[in-house]
């Protein structure tokens, strides 16, 4: 993975992989299995992961990324022996987080439109803080191309329930499909993440304010 290639020696002071169990270490029946053990701590991972990543792109030393997790570096390697997995396993992460946010927002915001709002928010923070993913996985093209697809696939329905439900809230809402917002959130997004000065959120806004009052019409 960049700057650490290749696998990394098992580290025995590192904390036990918990995908990983010996008969001797598997719980007796008087004992339960910790069932979410492992998926918390997959989570945990990638939390961490998509924090460095937003601060100093997807080539950030793996050693950063176990510091914030608070483990061992052998504990990355054995969950994402390589860079592009751990990439690939981030962003998949992000864009559930992201679907996930859609029914609370619409729970908790004051109005549809408030939540359609602040979801594309959420969906702009995604976008122009994945630095170097195209990078990190140029030469997996078919895991690329996957990756879009399922991307599409996942957020674009999540787009299209929170429009519609602005659409009952307001009759003045454009009739736009939602893959035709997500393309354009996402053009408009090109280049933030390098050019400080361009202030991608507050051009997105606008685009959402002119959708919400029908495109002028």
């Amino acid at each position: 993975m960049g700057d650490e290639e290749g696998r990394v020696p098992e580290d025995k002071t590192d904390e036990p992989d918990e995908t990983v169990r010996t008969q001797a270490e598997a719980p007796s029946a008087k004992q339960p299995a910790s069932v979410g053990r492992p998926r918390r701590s997959r989570r945990a991972l990638l939390d961490a992961a998509a924090a460095v990543f937003a601060v100093s792109g997807v080539d950030a030393p793996v050693r950063v990324i176990a510091e914030r997790a608070g483990v061992g570096v052998g504990t990355i390697y054995r969950h994402f022996p390589t860079r592009p997995e751990l990439v690939v396993a981030v962003y998949r992460h992000q864009v559930e987080a992201c679907a996930d946010a859609a029914p609370r927002l619409l729970a908790e915001s004051a109005s549809p439109e408030a939540a359609l709002r602040a979801w594309i928010a959420m969906f702009v923070d995604f976008l122009v803080t994945k630095h170097g993913l195209a990078g990190a996985l140029r030469g997996h093209t078919a895991e690329s191309d996957a990756l879009h697809a399922y991307f599409v696939d996942r957020l674009v329905p999540v787009c299209g329930g929170l429009l519609d439900a602005a659409r009952a809230a307001s009759a003045t809402v454009l009739e736009i499909d939602a893959y035709s917002v997500l393309r354009a959130v996402g053009n408009l997004c090109i280049g933030a993440e390098t050019d400080r000065r361009y202030q991608a959120s507050e051009l997105v806004q606008a685009l959402i304010s002119g959708i919400l009052l029908g495109g002028g019409r």
